[in-house]
């Protein structure tokens, strides 16, 4: 089975709690952080499958998490999550090497699920 950890960068208590609960139910395997800093440290201690990074985070925001792990240099696919649906934030995703943008209150977290087994090629459960 392909490696099915993801780590859910997510400063709100409630959304991450909701994050772990629906992706735990699709099959994967997660693990949390609540800051930049945080995200930053998990990722050195083991690369996940794939993350979830949200981008207004105390310490570092999650574009500063991507500088960290630029694109050519990182072996996984990172999807970006905002309240916001602003233009300049797409375009600096697009720029750091985001391979997708979720607004939250846009979409559901169902799509979420699916926009990551899309990105990991694992089947819907």
């Amino acid at each position: 089975m392909p490696n099915t950890h993801i780590l859910v960068a997510e400063d709100d208590a409630v959304l991450r709690n909701l994050y772990v609960k629906k992706f735990t139910a699709a099959g994967f395997q997660v693990r949390i952080a609540e800051d930049g800093q945080k995200t930053i440290d998990e990722i050195m201690k083991e690369t996940p499958a794939l993350l979830l990074l949200d981008i207004h985070m105390p310490k570092a925001d999650g574009f500063e998490v991507m500088k960290q792990f630029p694109k050519p240099d990182r072996t996984f696919p990172i999807i970006l999550l905002t309240n916001f649906d602003q233009e300049e934030f797409k375009v600096r995703a697009e720029e750091l090497g985001a391979d997708d943008y979720f607004v939250k209150k846009d979409m559901t977290i169902r799509s979420l699920v699916e926009m990551v087994q899309r990105l990991l090629h694992k089947p819907a459960s």
